[in-house]
């Protein structure tokens, strides 16, 4: 079967695998960041809307440095102003990954990584669905085969077919961590709330990079995310009451922490991945990335924090290893239009990334 993949509509080119490795990378090492910064009652000695603010500063400052290799600050600030509308209709996705980035503090307090992961896989489908209304094109029934597959997989993951109590360190039914002040039925609602994040916003991001603002490029549009990102979150911080109060200086030194400061550092390169991603890829093939960060959590979980793997676990990696490799001989591919006058520019900068 593997020799039926289709490896160049998988990965277009040498930069598309490097992208859809390192993505998975970053994300894998988020889990475990945030759980390690956990202190003995799964609780934060440290602001985290505060930290998603920030984390979105150092997106910002990445990509206007990135921009400004090539170009001039002047031409940037004429880029925004001749570009106002797209970062207008920025606001939409940066909201949505302004309450995904904040709930999956509040979830990786409840679940362990693990857990955390293997509930986020039922965006699958919704992801479809809304790939397809949104970008009008049908999907196979071996592509639409697969997703099933991957949601069944991640399904399995939570029967327990062991016969011995399942214990709070567990991943093989989503319990909730001791002490984590949150009901069962309220966590479930932050996971659901969160995966529909996760599904319109990067849908929706793809749109933009590939349709309104396919046109602008893609530092400017990264840009236009993080400061409407910003606002967002800053806008969090005023609903709490808490604006101001999140950045004295004692709020502040908490945050200069080794682990914190890697929690910010990591997040911000899979906000600059996310969008290459998205670019060079697509919606479906992010999921899929996704589906095999669960795989290699499970594993480093249980390296790292001794989270027992059981014969669900293994099934679940099988039938997820199945779909992706069913989906690879048929992927979606949806090409980001080019006009002539740009299609050089386009390829230098991808060079360059």
């Amino acid at each position: 079967m593997i020799e039926n993949i289709n490896w160049s509509e998988l990965f277009p080119t040498k930069l598309s695998a490097i992208i859809f490795v390192s993505y998975m990378v970053l994300f894998i090492n988020q889990g475990i960041f945030v759980t390690a910064s956990q202190s003995s009652n799964s609780a934060y000695s440290y602001n985290t809307v505060t930290v998603v603010l920030l984390t979105e500063v150092v997106k910002l400052l990445v990509s206007i440095a990135l921009y400004c290799k090539d170009y001039p600050a002047s031409s940037l600030i004429k880029e925004i102003q001749t570009h106002t509308r797209v970062m207008m209709l920025y606001f939409v996705p940066a909201f949505l990954y302004c309450l995904y980035n904040n709930l999956a503090f509040v979830n990786l307090s409840a679940f362990d990584p693990t857990t955390y992961y293997l509930l986020l896989q039922f965006r699958v489908v919704v992801t479809g669905i809304v790939f397809q209304i949104l970008f009008k094109k049908k999907l196979s029934s071996k592509q639409w085969l697969s997703l099933i597959l991957l949601t069944a997989g991640c399904m399995i993951k939570q029967i327990d077919f062991t016969t011995a109590e399942t214990t709070k360190t567990s991943a093989t039914v989503p319990t909730l961590k001791t002490n984590s002040g949150f009901n069962l039925s309220v966590n479930l609602l932050f996971i659901f709330v969160q995966t529909l994040c996760s599904c319109f916003a990067g849908v929706y991001n793809e749109y933009l990079l590939k349709g309104d603002g396919a046109d602008v490029n893609i530092f400017v549009q990264n840009v236009f995310m993080y400061l409407d990102s910003i606002v967002c979150n800053a806008g969090i911080l005023l609903c709490q009451g808490n604006l101001f109060g999140a950045f004295t200086q004692e709020a502040l030194a908490s945050l200069f922490q080794f682990k914190v400061i890697i929690i910010m550092f990591n997040n911000a390169a899979i906000g600059i991945i996310t969008s290459f991603f998205l670019k060079n890829l697509n919606s479906i093939l992010k999921t899929f990335a996704s589906a095999l960060e669960l795989m290699f959590t499970a594993i480093l979980c249980w390296l790292l924090f001794g989270i027992p793997i059981y014969i669900n676990t293994i099934l679940a990696i099988s039938i997820v290893s199945y779909a992706v490799v069913l989906y690879s001989q048929n992927p979606v591919v949806n090409q980001a239009k080019q006009p002539e006058k740009e299609t050089l520019l386009s390829e230098e900068e991808r060079e360059q990334v």
